[in-house]
């Protein structure tokens, strides 16, 4: 501020210096002193002038200040307000795949303990078909044997395709 008021000084008096010169009067007039002290009053009212307006800016800058602290607290509210968020979305996803996961299981063992007893009839039909194979070969043996001697069995042997 004190710069600023300075140049104004400085640059007021180049001014006025060129115009004393110009003048040709070297004396210092009782007007000259008067021109002085007014000059000096309006310097003085320009300098208060730019107080004020610095006083101003401050507060300007101050407010600015407390706005910036307001947004960097919402920042920092919003940042942990998605924080929570993106932890419950974790949270949802993760029970979201172990219902699935539990789902799936259960379906798999349910099917397992469904087939069991099938598989057991099945596996109960396969061996009594053997069996029935088994005795079925047996006795078709004995009749082909008996067939060697009765030409009767023989021939119905042969009309079936069992010979």
């Amino acid at each position: 501020m004190i710069r600023f008021t300075t140049f104004f000084l400085l640059l007021f008096c180049l001014f006025l210096v060129p115009l004393s010169v110009q003048a040709g009067n070297t004396s210092f007039t009782q007007q000259d002193r008067e021109l002085l002290i007014r000059l000096d009053e309006r310097l003085n009212q320009v300098d208060k002038r730019f107080e004020q307006i610095d006083k101003r800016f401050e507060q300007i800058d101050k407010r600015f200040e407390q706005v910036d602290k307001r947004f960097a607290e919402l920042r920092e509210d919003m940042n942990k307000r998605f924080e929570t968020m993106q932890d419950l979305m974790i949270a949802i996803i993760g029970a979201f795949a172990a219902v699935v996961a539990v789902t799936i299981g259960f379906a798999i063992w349910d099917r397992r303990t469904m087939i069991r007893p099938f598989e057991r009839e099945v596996r109960e039909i396969n061996d009594s078909i053997l069996q029935d194979r088994k005795r079925l070969e047996t006795m078709l043996e004995a009749l082909r044997r008996k067939a060697a001697t009765d030409q009767e069995l023989a021939s119905i042997l042969k009309n079936f395709s069992l010979m």
